[in-house]
């Protein structure tokens, strides 16, 4: 049975009960994550055109509490009060309630409380750091421990974030990932079991422990808001003349990412890891509506980054989201070396020299 069948049969059920609650609150602590292999391009209802890997982040996350109360029986509408960082945020709030009455044919329940929602993130929103990744998850996590704090028919912790993987993606297809901690994929790959276009799977692989502790230094070039957004790029995928030849490269990609991380091959890892970083903004600029998120600054510190790998014949590499910060990757037994080429060359490129320490984390924390 598909996920989204079990989950409406489900909301079957769930719309028949009395919730044990009329009241709570709920709260999570959940991660951005960093593509490796990425995803551009859906179909239907928010399914992948290719399976995408990553790893989700430590130091970059988005921390939701969500107040519940019950207001009874209403047929239509949402009454929610949402804030980001203490402050309405119109514009958010829309897309919070246009995202709850997506997801209440899964969640009959939450057309019959009041939210209130406080959500913080801990690096600049909307700029490419995969801030709907973290915001989404977030708030999936919190509904589906408000679900079973109601209901308790939710008995483990694999159906737990497999129900948040599925509801997250729904929000934000890069969402799925950050659930859950390590490497992640989302996307069915016939060379990685368990995988699905519907959740996102942990990749239970032999991968090496030097890339289980990989560093992320991103280097902010641009904390403002995106002249492109995420969605709008998904949609001119469906029209682009390389579509298709895309598709199969992630797919290649991530056959040649698999066996790098399994065999420590480290320059199969930075060419591919390069290759899906500028495939994806190559994507953008041949779209229809060609554009560009990266400025000069992201393209002086990739050009640095090159010259330093080749001048000490040390591991680093980069790789982008859809966004002008560029994130440089590499080993922790490195980090004193690459914070000193950090310092020396690459601050002067960053946006009031701001960058982010950040590594592999350990996925979403429960808060409330």
């Amino acid at each position: 049975m598909k996920f989204e069948e079990k989950y409406k049969k489900e909301a079957s059920c769930l719309s028949q009960l009395k919730p044990t609650k009329s009241s709570g609150i709920a709260g999570w602590k959940s991660p951005s994550n960093i593509a490796l292999i990425k995803y551009w391009g859906k179909r239907d209802h928010q399914l992948p055109q290719n399976p995408s890997l990553s790893f989700t982040l430590d130091k970059s996350y988005t921390e939701t509490r969500l107040q519940y109360e019950s207001v009874g029986k209403k047929s239509q509408g949402f009454d929610v009060d949402f804030k980001f960082e203490n402050r309405h945020h119109p514009e958010f709030a829309e897309r919070i309630k246009t995202y709850l009455n997506a997801i209440s044919e899964y969640l009959p329940f939450i057309r019959d409380f009041h939210f209130e929602i406080n959500s913080y993130n801990s690096f600049p929103h909307s700029s490419g750091i995969a801030s709907s990744a973290s915001s989404m998850s977030a708030l999936a996590l919190c509904l589906v421990s408000m679900e079973k704090l109601l209901f308790e028919r939710i008995k483990n912790d694999e159906a737990f974030y497999q129900k948040a993987s599925f509801l997250s993606r729904l929000g934000s297809g890069s969402a799925s990932r950050s659930v859950y901690t390590d490497y992640v994929v989302w996307g069915k790959h016939k060379n990685i079991p368990g995988s699905t276009d519907e959740v996102a799977i942990r990749l239970n692989e032999d991968i090496s422990a030097r890339f289980k502790g990989l560093r992320d230094a991103i280097l902010i070039t641009g904390s403002g808001k995106k002249k492109i957004s995420s969605s709008s790029g998904h949609l001119l995928m469906s029209q682009h003349p390389y579509a298709k030849a895309r598709y199969r490269q992630a797919k290649t990609n991530m056959e040649q990412l698999l066996r790098a991380l399994k065999t420590e091959d480290e320059q199969l890892f930075i060419e591919t890891v390069e290759n899906e970083a500028l495939s994806l903004h190559a994507l953008m600029m041949t779209s229809a509506e060609g554009y560009t998120l990266l400025n000069e600054n992201s393209w002086n510190i990739i050009n640095h980054i090159r010259q330093f790998r080749k001048d000490n014949n040390l591991f680093l590499t980069f790789t982008l989201d859809a966004g002008p910060n560029v994130h440089l990757l590499y080993f922790a037994e490195n980090k004193k070396q690459i914070q000193t080429f950090i310092q020396k060359e690459l601050l002067q490129f960053c946006e009031a020299k701001q960058w982010i320490d950040d590594r592999a984390g350990n996925g979403p924390q429960k808060i409330l």
